[in-house]
């Protein structure tokens, strides 16, 4: 669930006397009508320390602003003239402010709201959004109690019945390879879907609107669901909507542990019904350790972004990174200004970057040493029936091709998805040079 967290510098007063352009006692913008008034989306303010995190909920637009900056824009949405707001700005801090800059970066935030736009309109409520009532009853107290009664029961059975703990061989319920890449795979995307519509509905019990998308964490393939909004409600808001889809990765495991259990045999054994509700189950007790994994931006990661009050700590560490990196080779022109980054960023960025490039080096360690020679043994084996198929029965056949197609889809998706990402950089960083003056 990443995307929670947003950061616009732009949008904070400058003084006029800092800028290279300055000239005059008083400076507030070329061509800027100090007795015109703007008319502003409704917005919402959250004070967080010495800075104040602004939303609009109707751009789905939001921004980390100073308090100063944050006062300003909140004087000028009451109905200040821009004149009025910049005497006040320069009685109350002694500074004179680019009303110019102050405007632009509004725009580009989207959070003037359209000159046509009638004034009710733009002041109205927002639209409610769709299934709020439902988070509110898939997250009530009651339904934590039976969560709570599930796992006592879950536990219980466990305790009674080792064979429903989550071991490896939970996986291997049958001798055709791919009807375990069926459950293993396809099986996990209606919980995929269920963990991310948690998250939504967490969101949505707090009015906030959310939507889907598919993405990518290194070579992981992932669902995401994107709640900017977030950004503007009470910290201690913000952590059931974070954690809420490993909720749901836990009210799974525990339904099917327990379903499992309820299909045994007379003589105690577990059927094949029984052992592809383990095999999902462990599964799903695979994805949950995987929330573990910060550095691919996982909920705990918001978690702990959140927690630790940063802006961008990924972005940040990569680019800590890259300043290590050209200092060593010897290109100081390449690092980037650290004060270009936020406070807080900065300083968990010192750790969190070890923990990054640890993080990276494990995972395509892993790829190349443990990942790469299973897939190679298990193609290998694979092909070595499909080459020869006079001693291979069509049942076995059958499930090779199924087998391989199904993992050759797999990697064409994720060097799609891999393509795409590429090409909306390079659109994007195309985009920002044909913009930028000269």
């Amino acid at each position: 669930m990443p995307g929670t967290a947003a950061q616009h510098d732009g949008a904070t007063p400058r003084p006029a006397d800092e800028r290279p352009d300055a000239a005059g006692p008083d400076p507030v913008g070329v061509g800027v009508d100090l007795d015109a008034r703007i008319r502003l989306h409704p917005l919402t303010y959250l004070p967080e320390g010495d800075e104040v995190t602004v939303g609009c909920a109707a751009t789905d637009s939001y921004a980390v602003l100073p308090a100063d900056g944050a006062e300003l824009l909140r004087r000028l949405g009451e109905g200040c003239t821009l004149g009025e707001g910049a005497s006040w700005y320069l009685e109350t801090y002694g500074e004179s402010v680019d009303l110019g800059d102050f405007l632009e970066a509004l725009g580009e935030l989207d959070f003037l709201a359209p000159t046509g736009e009638a004034a009710a309109e733009a002041a109205g409520p927002a639209r409610p959004v769709r299934w709020a009532r439902l988070g509110r009853l898939v997250f009530s107290p009651l339904s934590g109690l039976l969560l709570l009664a599930l796992a006592v029961l879950t536990a219980v059975a466990m305790a009674e019945h080792h064979d429903l703990v989550p071991a490896n061989n939970n996986l291997f319920f049958t001798k055709y390879m791919s009807v375990i890449e069926l459950v293993t795979f396809l099986g996990q995307i209606p919980l995929l879907l269920l963990h991310e519509s948690f998250h939504a509905l967490a969101g949505r019990r707090l009015g906030l609107s959310s939507r889907l998308t598919i993405g990518r964490r290194l070579y992981y393939i992932v669902f995401l669901t994107e709640m900017d909004g977030l950004v503007a409600v009470p910290r201690r808001k913000r952590f059931l909507p974070m954690l809420a889809g490993m909720l749901a990765d836990l009210l799974v495991i525990m339904l099917l542990t327990l379903a499992a259990d309820l299909t045994r045999h007379p003589d105690g054994r577990l059927g094949l019904a029984g052992g592809i509700l383990l095999a999902t189950s462990y599964m799903t007790v695979l994805r949950l350790i995987w929330q573990f994994f910060l550095y691919l931006e996982t909920d705990l990661y918001y978690v702990a972004v959140t927690v630790l009050g940063c802006v961008d700590l990924q972005g940040t560490a990569r680019a800590v990174l890259r300043n290590r990196w050209n200092r060593l080779v010897g290109r100081p022109e390449r690092m980037t200004d650290p004060e270009l980054w936020h406070p807080r960023d900065r300083a968990a960025a010192r750790w969190y970057s070890w923990l990054l490039l640890a993080g990276w080096t494990f995972s395509f360690g892993s790829l190349g040493f443990i990942v790469v020679p299973i897939a190679v043994r298990v193609f290998g084996r694979v092909l070595g029936r499909l080459a020869d198929p006079g001693t291979q029965s069509v049942g076995g056949l059958l499930d090779s091709a199924v087998f391989l197609s199904l993992n050759l889809a797999q990697l064409g998706f994720a060097l799609w998805l891999a393509l795409q990402e590429r090409r909306r950089r390079h659109a994007a960083g195309a985009a920002a040079a044909a913009t930028t003056p000269s």
